[in-house]
């Protein structure tokens, strides 16, 4: 998730200190270098998507293992070296055996589908039953290796995918303090931005963002409570999807909230984030809200790709956000009258001042869940070094320079302090938080008879600041959809001098198609993708 500052007013590898500083924006005005070591060699599977991939493997120009040497070469030179994005936090020693084997079922005439023998990075808080551990970011779980895989993970291999390595993330999702710098993690240090080494990449989903940003895989996987994938795709230039809270199961993934959590794609083109949603759809025993999901999901969301899916749909505007940043504003006016021009029907509404009675119902909600959450999944991990949300705070106090250099534990000693999830509190807040989301949502759509609202997802990158964290700035057109468990996309809408920003589009719950359809036509008119430079400042002008 993102900023808890936000989420309370809207709605309310050790690394040295020294070099984890570098990150702060420095004050140059003169030109600056592009700092990756590729630049001289253009990297062959640059911008490659899922159908790029998969014609070079049928028309044998490459093998699954040739591509997934690809990838960890370009991650040696532009994530441990060179730039130094400290975006992937562990590699799959297994990787190229997987690989091997799907290029023997290809030869012998088997392709799974279009994920097969495609390498995929993963966020460091979902299970994987191999080799890798599951930290989310904290030295207090490492050596957790989980005993199997979560269940979207078994259904990834099952769909043939290679998994390549796990993602660095901003620690315990960002639900750990109140003045936390996005994508930052103990384990792994600070996760940065490929457009501008010193500007942050947001988060919970950093090191997933930054890793498809900069070509470091062909897809990534993300979760979100509130913001996690949208916010960091927004950032890096990327597409993100939230899903509808229970088309993918939450099971195997170390929680914030049962309300809200869920997984989703991280791409390059909203095709691909297609693709990989309709593959990790499924019912799971385990995740009583995948329930929900029957009859409503798709095993192929391709079909709902319409070039001229713009045509005759009602968007709804968010006008709250239609003033803030002028460039952001540029943009976002820039993309209405692309939407326009392409025969849809804007229509300005407001759904985020109907979230202004929440108080702080959302956020308690968030604090109790993540309490009860945490405290199962520890006490099921066989090789967790803390068993309970108690025994992380103490161990964090007792490697407090290696646990917490930079900040504190605040909103994990909140959640230790309150009861169980039959507190009244907790209820109240469960119901208010929900009941105010929804019907914001579903009343702006059934009374304007609109098919989605939008608004920008993000300004530009903030500078890094593990001094005083995250200067989040204000528009998280996704926030209410996210409280609601309802899906929203997030689409390139643009740069402001070089920093990526992203439109988002969110709708009601199980409305995936018809996102897709409206995001998928809104990207392929507007283009708006670029490759980062990997600038290590800004240099204004420049």
């Amino acid at each position: 998730m993102k900023r808890r500052d936000f989420l309370k007013t809207s709605a309310l590898a050790g690394i040295t200190l020294p070099v984890l500083l570098q990150a702060a924006c420095q004050s140059h005005t003169s030109p600056t270098s592009a700092a990756n070591p590729e630049t001289d060699t253009a990297f062959p599977l640059e911008e490659a998507t899922l159908e790029i991939l998969q014609q070079k493997m049928q028309r044998g120009e490459y093998t699954s293992r040739a591509i997934v040497e690809l990838y960890l070469k370009r991650i040696a030179a532009i994530d441990k070296q060179g730039p130094a994005l400290r975006s992937v936090l562990e590699l799959n020693p297994d990787a190229l055996a997987i690989a091997d084997a799907m290029d023997k079922e290809r030869k012998d005439g088997k392709v799974r589908g279009p994920l097969h023998g495609i390498p995929v990075l993963v966020k460091d808080n979902i299970d994987t039953g191999d080799k890798m551990m599951t930290t989310a970011g904290s030295i207090a779980l490492i050596g957790n290796l989980a005993t199997h895989d979560a269940f979207i993970i078994a259904r990834l291999r099952e769909a043939g995918a290679v998994l390549l390595g796990k993602t660095n993330l901003s620690e315990w999702a960002n639900f750990r303090s109140e003045r936390s710098s996005s994508g930052w993690s103990s384990r792994g240090g600070q996760t940065r931005n490929p457009y501008v080494l010193d500007r942050n990449p947001c988060g919970s989903s950093s090191g997933s963002g930054t890793a498809v940003a900069a070509n470091l895989c062909a897809i990534a996987i993300g979760t979100e409570t509130n913001g996690s994938i949208a916010c960091p795709s927004s950032l890096n230039g990327v597409v993100g999807i939230k899903p509808t809270v229970g088309l993918w199961s939450r099971s195997g993934i170390i929680p914030i909230s049962s309300t809200q959590d869920t997984a989703g794609p991280m791409t390059r083109t909203v095709k691909d984030a297609a693709i990989l949603l309709g593959a990790l759809c499924g019912v799971d025993a385990a995740d009583a809200a995948t329930a929900t999901s029957q009859g409503k999901s798709h095993t192929d969301y391709t079909a709902f790709l319409d070039a001229k899916g713009l045509q005759g749909k009602r968007i709804g505007v968010e006008k709250t956000l239609l003033k803030g940043h002028e460039a952001v504003d540029t943009l976002f006016q820039n993309a209405i009258d692309l939407m326009k021009q392409a025969g849809a029907t804007v229509v300005e509404v407001d759904v985020r001042s109907q979230m202004k009675d929440l108080g702080p119902a959302g956020y308690n909600v968030l604090k109790y869940e993540f309490k009860h959450g945490l405290n199962q999944y520890l006490a099921a991990a066989p090789a967790a070094k803390v068993k309970d949300l108690k025994a992380l705070i103490a161990f964090n106090r007792e490697h407090e320079h290696e646990a917490m250099p930079f900040f504190k534990q605040e909103i994990l000693e909140a959640s230790e302090a309150l009861g169980d999830l039959d507190n009244p509190e907790y209820k109240e807040s469960v119901k208010k938080t929900l009941t105010l989301a929804r019907t914001a949502i579903d009343n702006t759509l059934r009374e304007n008879k609109l098919d989605a609202v939008c608004g920008p997802a993000n300004g530009p990158a903030w500078c890094t600041d593990l001094v005083n964290g995250d200067a989040f700035n204000g528009y998280g057109a996704y926030s209410t959809a996210a409280r609601a468990g309802y899906p929203h996309i997030t689409v390139p809408m643009g740069t402001v001098e070089g920093l990526p920003v992203g439109l988002n589009f969110f709708s009601t719950a199980y409305a995936e198609p018809v996102l897709i359809t409206i995001a998928f036509a809104y990207e392929q008119l507007s283009h708006k993708r670029t490759v980062p430079a990997f600038l290590t400042t800004f240099a204004p002008g420049n």
